[in-house]
């Protein structure tokens, strides 16, 4: 009988919503909520033997989390483990694809679930990741494509588009039936008969990002201020990419009143930082921020701030990005935030 372990996040463990999104990695026996169904499905010749779950904002926004929570994964002793689904929850989709590439770095096969837009895909790494909907409402279809393509993946097989498999995929070279110069005036006639979708190459899908509300009362919350001007202590000591980010950095603010020229600088390399460097406050405004801080236009700064750099960073990092930081700044407890581009 093949041994599975089943991640779930703090809500689908039955622990709490957003108020638990904080708890640490924990383990229990057998499966709980929606692995009870995944277990059924999966058949006698399967057993959930144990279901180790986190709080989002812990798993996304701690980088020891996933370490802590592979570590209880291999107590279990499984011969693969399940994440997800996840739909398209992002700090719950991050999480996923880490722990399944994790155990898959560790020799452990692994099987995540998640929306084909989540964030989280492209965290898998070596470890395949199966299409669900868009929202738990849709459990139980996702739990049928997860479920075969467990029980595939345990026969030692490989997954495929027909199996639900999403995200990145190994490329696989072929011989095709015609040369460049046929397909390209096939395709020019094709697009100029009328179809204007027609494409070798289809285009990304990028996300429409729905704004918060305003904040009720900013004279009571801890505000934070984001950056992806690349603005860095002088040194540069977290090696922030000047482009193509890879990453973002923390530093801290306690006890500055103002950002001195001289001992930060921006290392964007998508426009000309002569200015920014002569006054930093250009690209993270402490001076304004701790103005207001003083009138009592908002209750308090946050003592750190985050920073990337903005410059043809890829469409999945700056994602991944935005879910990490919200995870963050919901951990210190800011509750709102002010972001400053170039």
């Amino acid at each position: 009988m093949a041994r599975v372990v089943h991640y779930v996040n703090q809500f689908f463990a039955g622990v709490g919503g957003e108020d638990s999104a904080g708890q640490g990695p924990t383990l229990v026996e057998g499966a709980v909520g929606p692995g009870r169904k995944l277990a059924d499905l999966l058949g006698d010749d399967h057993e959930i033997v144990a279901t180790v779950s986190c709080g989002d904002d812990d798993a996304a926004g701690r980088p020891e989390a996933v370490g802590e929570i592979l570590e209880l994964i291999k107590e279990a002793q499984p011969d693969l483990v399940v994440a997800g689904p996840a739909f398209t929850s992002g700090r719950y989709g991050l999480a996923c694809a880490r722990v399944a590439a994790a155990a898959a770095s560790a020799g452990i096969p692994a099987v995540a679930a998640m929306h084909p837009d989540n964030p989280g895909i492209d965290e898998a790494g070596a470890a395949p990741v199966v299409a669900s909907g868009e929202a738990a409402r849709l459990m139980g279809s996702a739990l049928d494509v997860l479920s075969a393509a467990v029980a595939k993946v345990l026969a030692g097989k490989a997954l495929t588009a027909d199996d639900g498999l999403v995200g990145l995929a190994p490329r696989q070279p072929r011989m095709a039936d015609r040369n460049a110069a046929e397909r390209a005036v096939e395709l020019a006639l094709t697009r100029l008969g009328g179809d204007r979708d027609a494409t070798e190459v289809p285009l990304p899908r990028f996300d429409k990002v729905t704004p918060a509300p305003p904040v009720r009362d900013l004279a009571s919350a801890t505000v934070a201020i984001l950056t992806e001007g690349a603005l860095v202590p002088d040194d540069n000591p977290g090696a922030l990419e000047s482009a193509r980010a890879t990453k973002w950095l923390r530093y801290s603010l306690a006890g500055l009143e103002e950002l001195e020229p001289g001992q930060w600088r921006s290392v964007h390399g998508g426009f000309s930082t002569v200015h920014a460097n002569a006054d930093p406050h250009r690209i993270l405004p402490l001076d304004a921020a701790r103005q207001l801080e003083r009138e009592g236009a908002i209750g308090k700064l946050h003592e750190e701030y985050l920073v990337t750099a903005g410059n043809g960073t890829s469409v999945a990092n700056a994602r991944r990005f935005g879910v990490e930081w919200a995870a963050d700044l919901r951990h210190s407890g800011a509750r709102a935030a002010i972001l400053t581009a170039t």
